[in-house]
């Protein structure tokens, strides 16, 4: 788990929300923290239950992926940054 990096994120961007990936075959539980703007960064998290009691101690909302899906501010944000390159 990499929390530095993600209360960093949390703490440094405006309008931060959580969203909590489940485990897969591949990959651990992750979280995705996506700002305002659409800009994001994930990181492992340990579960869902760590992900969610995080995100209430730095007082951000938190959802469940696939219960919310992504925000079209994060799409918007990686188009923008595909035209960019």
């Amino acid at each position: 788990m990499d929390l530095s990096h993600l209360e960093w994120f949390a703490r440094n961007k405006y309008g931060v929300e959580a969203y909590i990936e489940p485990q897969t075959t591949v990959t651990q539980t992750t979280v995705i923290l996506i700002a305002h703007d659409g800009e994001w960064t994930r990181r492992r998290i340990g579960s869902p239950q760590v992900a969610w009691r995080w995100g209430r101690s730095l007082n951000i909302p938190v959802y469940d992926v696939h219960l919310t899906g992504y925000p079209q501010r994060m799409r918007d944000y990686n188009a923008r940054q595909r035209q960019a390159s």
